[in-house]
């Protein structure tokens, strides 16, 4: 099942994202995904990429963690995890993403069971069903 979903933090709107009930964490497509130093503090830079690869975004965030998470093909690997809103059925949710290389997947995003857990109902059958609310809330009003 896909959706469409907003980060605000990051200024991303219309993502495609993979609802996956299989994966327990989220993912978010990065790539350059760096420690630096400033000053004393160490920072995690990063670079998300647009839709369709159109524009690179270069952030910084000293609020990360780092954690070993089993990938698609049950490789072990470390992972930085940030935590930022994302924007499903109007909802804004404070959630953990792991930066992954998603460039060769189809979804740059992915939605796991950790984020959908007690908020959502998945109907394998459905698809893009956030993205239509949103599209049907901002007809509503701009006719009003």
């Amino acid at each position: 099942m896909t959706d469409f979903v907003d980060f605000p933090d990051l200024n991303l709107s219309d993502v495609q994202a993979k609802i996956d009930t299989g994966a327990y964490t989220s993912a978010l497509h990065c790539q350059d995904v760096q420690l630096i130093k400033s000053g004393g503090e160490t920072m995690l830079s990063f670079q998300v990429i647009a839709r369709n690869n159109e524009q690179v975004h270069q952030f910084y965030s000293n609020q990360f963690s780092q954690r070993t998470i089993r990938n698609s093909f049950g490789v072990s690997e470390k992972r930085y995890v940030i935590k930022t809103r994302v924007v499903l059925f109007g909802r804004s949710i404070r959630a953990e993403f792991t930066l992954a290389d998603r460039e060769h997947l189809r979804n740059p995003v992915l939605l796991g069971r950790k984020l959908l857990k007690n908020r959502f109902i998945v109907d394998v059958s459905q698809k893009n069903l956030s993205y239509q609310a949103k599209l049907a809330s901002s007809r509503r009003s701009s006719v009003t």
